[in-house]
């Protein structure tokens, strides 16, 4: 078993509360996503588990080991960083094999396990070659191979992908979703990129200043942000969130309680033929399927999402309202209260 469980974890720099008593449970075999934006702590949780950092209070447990006063070397665990750390001296297979030299496992077991950890990246045709003579993604995959290839119960993984050309980076992120299920490895990935933590991960933590403040499923997160952070930072592009009572009626829906946010998805907005809220489509971007379509109400920016069919023309005026089941309310705290009340 190497399931994770951080207990009540704190860390403080200089006065400063990196992480505010992380409590989290990744389960045996899990892939679980750490997604913030720069500074909430997602890196330093990481290395706590790792042992590269000391918490100040809590514990960190992996399977049945308490494993915070234990050095890394004794975790069993393997980390992937945003830099591959490809030492130029040495060939491919010397790389992917460091990790076992390290630990001094005979040669014919360093040999068995560079093989196998190679071919699972497909890169076994160049273990003889140096990090000179491959690409940014052959040496992300080297990066990948050397941490498999000690067999850690967890895999820990900080934005491996982040220095990566896009296409590339999206190619990866398919194969190392289907290598990752295929070894069933308990991996803790840490990024900033939506699209990888919706795409990659079993459950996803968004933190926000050094605390969890949603740990669900990819689904749960994007269709029931926990509050307005994440509504706001989940979703390309994110939720609108509307305070006037008269135009959360206008676009169908009325509030439970007074002074209540209307969340609702760009793609959750339909143009109506009559009643609804009335705008202008100031900025219209067509991307391919779809159109954006951006406008403000009140002070606030409001985003739609339509079909990319018909093109609606900048400027052109749109009624909207709400479709049935998309409207999230948030108190005044910016914390989820009610869903699903908008009028038929």
């Amino acid at each position: 078993m190497s399931a994770i469980s951080i207990r009540s974890v704190r860390k403080d720099f200089k006065g400063h509360q990196a992480l505010k008593s992380i409590d989290l449970e990744v389960l045996d075999r899990e892939f679980c996503v750490l997604l913030g934006p720069s500074g909430c702590g997602k890196t330093t949780l990481m290395r706590i588990i790792a042992g590269l950092e000391e918490a100040s209070e809590g514990e960190v447990w992996i399977g049945e080991r308490r494993v915070d006063a234990l050095p890394p070397r004794q975790r069993r665990i393997a980390m992937v960083f945003q830099n591959y750390a490809v030492f130029p001296h040495m060939t491919i297979g010397e790389n992917i094999g460091f990790g076992l030299v390290m630990q001094k496992a005979p040669a014919a077991e360093i040999k068995k396990q560079v093989g196998r950890a190679a071919e699972l990246m497909h890169i076994n045709h160049l273990l003889d070659r140096y990090a000179g003579q491959l690409s940014g993604g052959q040496r992300q995959r080297v990066a990948v191979a050397r941490a498999l290839a000690v067999q850690p119960d967890v895999l820990l993984m900080d934005e491996p992908l982040s220095n990566l050309d896009a296409l590339l980076r999206l190619e990866m992120r398919s194969e190392l979703k289907g290598l990752l299920r295929d070894i069933q490895t308990t991996t803790l990935y840490v990024t900033h990129d939506q699209t990888e933590a919706m795409s990659l991960g079993d459950r996803i933590a968004v933190m926000h200043g050094g605390e969890i403040v949603q740990y669900d499923q990819p689904a749960a997160v994007y269709h029931q942000p926990a509050n307005e952070f994440v509504g706001s930072f989940i979703g390309n592009p994110p939720m609108n969130f509307i305070t006037d009572p008269h135009l959360q009626a206008l676009l169908g829906c009325t509030s439970p309680q007074p002074g209540w946010t209307l969340g609702v998805r760009p793609e959750n907005l339909q143009v109506v033929a009559e009643d609804g809220l009335q705008i202008e489509a100031k900025v219209v971007e067509m991307l391919g399927a779809s159109l954006q379509v951006n406008t403000r109400v009140g002070e606030r920016l409001l985003r739609v999402s339509l079909p990319g069919e018909p093109l609606i023309p900048a400027g052109a005026p749109l009624r909207l309202r709400a479709k049935p089941g998309a409207a999230r309310w948030y108190d005044a705290g910016g914390k989820l209260q009610a869903t699903n009340l908008v009028h038929p």
